[in-house]
């Protein structure tokens, strides 16, 4: 049971820091992204006891998908005008 839990818990971690780089991250001096970072990984704590009941690894995976595809057309785009 518990480490089911811990692996939920890394999958919500891991697929949170995708969905933040993909689409919200921006350059930030270091300090700034380790404070980023801890609040993310400490949230994700409380996204694990929702992700027992609901679907919310599943939705990350979801989430990261579209964003990829958006980043990626959004690359060609910038190409195709430059």
């Amino acid at each position: 049971m518990a480490l089911g839990f811990w692996l939920l818990y890394f999958s919500v971690v891991v697929l949170s820091v995708i969905v933040f780089n993909l689409g919200f991250a921006r350059k930030l001096p270091l300090l700034k992204n380790v404070v980023v970072y801890t609040g993310l990984v400490i949230g994700c704590f409380v996204l694990t006891f929702f992700a027992i009941f609901m679907p919310v690894a599943e939705a990350l995976i979801v989430i990261a998908a579209v964003l990829g595809v958006y980043r990626i057309r959004l690359r060609i785009h910038k190409k195709k005008a430059a």
